[in-house]
């Protein structure tokens, strides 16, 4: 029996072994289904990465190759090319690999990190002919990056997520002419760094309030429609723009992978589409914990390590301490102006100093204080400068005023008027 095992070897995987490991935990299994360690990180050859965990800067393989020889130096156990197929609430975990065949692997514990995937053009049903030339936009990237391939010569990218912001460069960057950007609201979806970096800097065109309405060609992608939407994100007619163009690229959102979590019958959140975890990232599964973009999509790297060695430790502390936090549960919810909260429980006295919360807005806003509260008490009040939803914010909550806190917490958002 393994103390732990570990679906997935991402950065959230990765980092979350090694912790265990570093924790006291000796017989740690990782399970990947790629070829290699790094999962999505392997085609981001892009800069950006390790500016908080490293505090310098790096490129995706390079923060993984980090985490690759920091996993080298333990005693952690790797299949790659192996395919978990299911995790029962009993902790078996079932997979299949070229190399081992089908297996059964008991654990003491486990730790979901399987990432996330991207909404296809099935998920916002587009209109339109079925034609060569619409992928994802990490589909586009690994084509790229990896496989060496162009997509196509004349691009258009509906959404503004960060990935879409990101092949907008790396598309202009390799000749192609990215004609436009379109995004469904009326803000990016991305983080303001890389709208500045990535369509500001070379000229690329970003229309808010705009979609994708028609895609025309038949053997191969020839033209697409754009229009302007209302407030109720509805084409407005008359409004229409017509690109010529070969290929469609969607940066339409992510959706965390949890068919696994689902068929272990552990609780999922509706806002985030991950598991619903407490202040250690534990389910409400006993011993399965989750972490990274399977428990809810992040923006950058460093938090998705900092998240994983928080349940990689709470996992060692599970096996070697045989049990968890008791005492009172707090559930944490947003308030207004809040989309969601990760973590959506929290047991104080699984806290030492403090527990750090992550939510994201549901709206941009200026000068405002995010607001906790219990009840009618007020807890504690943080400013902000400017908030978006394309950026993950988080706060620090010390013990000491979740001691304080009834049953359940809420956080907002208050806008403060400028002075």
């Amino acid at each position: 029996m393994y103390d732990l095992i570990v679906v997935g070897g991402g950065p959230a995987g990765l980092a979350a072994a090694c912790a265990a490991w570093d924790g006291g935990l000796r017989r740690i299994l990782i399970v990947e289904r790629d070829r290699e360690l790094g999962g999505i990180l392997n085609q981001c050859i892009h800069n950006g990465f390790g500016l908080h965990y490293f505090k310098e800067e790096l490129t995706g393989p390079e923060y993984a190759g980090r985490f690759v020889k920091l996993l080298g130096e333990t005693g952690v156990e790797v299949r790659l090319d192996t395919m978990v197929l299911e995790v029962t609430p009993e902790r078996r975990v079932h997979m299949v690999g070229k190399a081992a065949g089908y297996r059964v692997e008991e654990a003491r514990s486990v730790i979901l990190a399987m990432g996330c995937r991207e909404r296809t053009r099935g998920a916002i049903a587009i209109p339109g002919t079925r034609p060569a030339g619409v992928y994802t936009a990490g589909a586009a990237q690994r084509y790229v990056n990896m496989e060496g391939r162009m997509p196509g010569r004349r691009v258009v990218i509906l959404g503004s997520g960060d990935i879409g912001l990101i092949m907008a460069r790396r598309m202009t960057l390799e000749g192609a002419q990215v004609l436009a950007c379109v995004e469904l609201m009326p803000y990016s979806g991305g983080l303001n760094r890389n709208i500045v970096q990535c369509l500001h800097d070379y000229g690329i065109p970003l229309y808010l309030s705009h979609t994708v309405t028609e895609i025309r060609g038949r053997d191969r992608l020839e033209q697409v429609a754009v229009a302007q939407v209302d407030k109720g994100r509805n084409p407005i007619p008359g409004t229409e723009m017509v690109f010529d163009c070969d290929t469609l690229l969607l940066s339409v959102g992510l959706v965390p992978e949890n068919e696994l979590t689902r068929q272990a019958g552990i609780e999922i959140d509706p806002r985030t589409g991950g598991a619903v975890v407490c202040e250690n990232m534990e389910t409400s599964l006993r011993g399965v914990f989750a972490c990274g973009n399977v428990a809810h999509v992040h923006d950058l790297v460093d938090f998705v390590t900092a998240e994983s060695q928080r349940a990689g430790r709470a996992a060692a502390r599970y096996v070697l301490d045989a049990g968890a936090a008791e005492g009172p549960v707090l559930t944490v919810r947003g308030g207004d102006g809040v989309t969601y909260t990760v973590p959506q429980r929290i047991r104080p006295a699984g806290v030492e100093r403090a527990a750090e919360l992550f939510f994201r807005v549901n709206r941009v806003c200026g000068g405002s204080e995010v607001l906790v509260t219990s009840g009618e008490s007020q807890i504690a009040r943080f400013p902000r400068e400017h908030l978006a939803p394309g950026e993950m914010e988080h706060i620090i909550l010390p013990r000491v005023l979740l001691d304080r806190a009834e049953e359940e917490i809420t956080v907002s958002i208050r806008e403060v008027a400028a002075t």
